[in-house]
C-alpha cells in the first residue's frame, strides 16, 4: 500500500457485483460510531462505549443517471428497499491496488431519486444505517473497514504468490466480500473465490483456506459475503485464491475485514 494524499477519482465503488465508479459523483459520509455506556456517570472524564455495538453508515450515493440495460446505475439501483452489498476501495495516490483500505458492508437502500432534466441528469440514492448485528447481514461484526485483498482484475489460474503481511494474527474472526463483474468459460462458468491465511511464513506452500465462496456460477452482477465465527483465528499473512472448474477467467474484487 502506498502512502500519501489521495483524491476522490482514486476511489472505486462496487455494488452487487457491478463497478459503479464511472456513474458515481460522490458518496458518504462513511461512518462507524459507538453508543456511550448507559450507566456512565456525568462526572466521568471519559465515557465508556459498548464494544461491538456500532452504528455503521455509508450515507448517500450521488450519481449520474444512465439507463444502460444491465449495468447502468438506473438498472442496478432503481429498485428500492433492497439490501445491497457495497465495497468502497480507497486508492492511495492512484487507483486501488492490493492492500489498500476498503469500506465494506450490507446496507438497505431507502430511496432512488433522479434530478431535474439537465445535463447530466443526476441520481441520488440513500442507504439506511445499520447496527453491528445487521452490518453484514446477521454476522454481528461492528467493523466496516478492511483491506482490498484482490483489486478488480481477471484471474485465469491459481495463485502461487505470497500474501499480505498484516503484522500480527488475530483471534476475533472476520469476513470477506466479493464482487464479480465478468467471467468467461463454458456452461455455467463455475469457480470459487477464497481467502487463505498463514500463521508463521509468507510462502506459497504455507497457506491454507480460511474462507470460501463455495462453488459459484460466475457472471457479472454476482456478489456475496462470507463470515467466520467471531472467535476464529486469522493468521498474520492473508491472500486471495481462485479456483476454476468450467470458468476460464473470473474478474472480481475481494475485500477482507478482520474482526475487532
Amino acid at each position: 500500500m502506498a502512502t500519501g494524499r489521495t483524491t476522490l477519482k482514486n476511489y472505486r465503488i462496487y455494488v452487487d457485483g457491478y463497478d459503479l465508479s464511472g456513474y458515481s459523483r460522490s458518496f458518504g459520509p462513511l461512518t462507524c460510531t459507538y453508543e456511550e455506556g448507559v450507566d456512565d456517570a456525568v462526572t466521568f472524564d471519559i465515557k465508556k462505549t459498548w464494544p461491538g455495538n456500532a452504528t455503521i453508515g455509508m450515507g448517500t450515493l450521488n450519481g449520474i443517471f444512465d439507463n444502460t440495460a444491465t449495468s447502468g446505475i438506473h438498472a442496478r439501483l432503481a429498485a428500492q428497499s433492497q439490501k445491497r452489498n457495497i465495497m468502497i476501495a480507497v486508492g492511495i495516490i492512484a487507483p486501488p491496488v492490493n492492500n489498500d483500505p476498503c469500506f465494506v458492508g450490507q446496507f438497505v437502500q431507502t430511496n432512488y431519486e433522479t434530478g431535474p432534466s439537465e445535463n447530466p441528469v443526476t441520481a441520488t440514492i440513500n442507504f439506511q444505517n445499520t447496527s453491528a448485528a445487521a452490518a453484514v447481514g446477521s454476522l454481528n461484526y461492528g467493523r466496516p473497514w478492511g483491506v482490498l485483498l484482490h483489486a478488480l482484475d481477471a484471474e485465469t489460474g491459481a495463485s502461487t504468490a505470497a500474501g499480505l503481511d498484516q503484522l500480527a494474527g488475530t483471534t476475533k474472526g472476520g469476513y470477506m466480500m466479493y464482487h464479480i463483474t465478468a467471467a468467461a468459460g463454458t456452461g455455467a462458468k463455475t469457480g470459487v473465490i477464497k481467502v487463505q491465511h498463514s500463521t508463521t511464513t509468507n510462502l506459497d506452500g504455507s497457506f491454507s483456506d480460511l474462507l470460501s465462496s463455495g462453488t459459484l456460477n460466475c457472471a457479472a452482477g454476482l456478489s456475496g459475503v462470507v463470515a467466520l465465527a467471531k472467535g476464529a483465528t486469522v493468521g498474520r499473512y492473508i491472500r486471495f485464491q481462485t479456483g476454476f472448474t468450467l470458468a476460464s477467467s473470473i474478474t472480481y474484487a475481494l475485500a477482507f475485514v478482520r474482526g475487532n
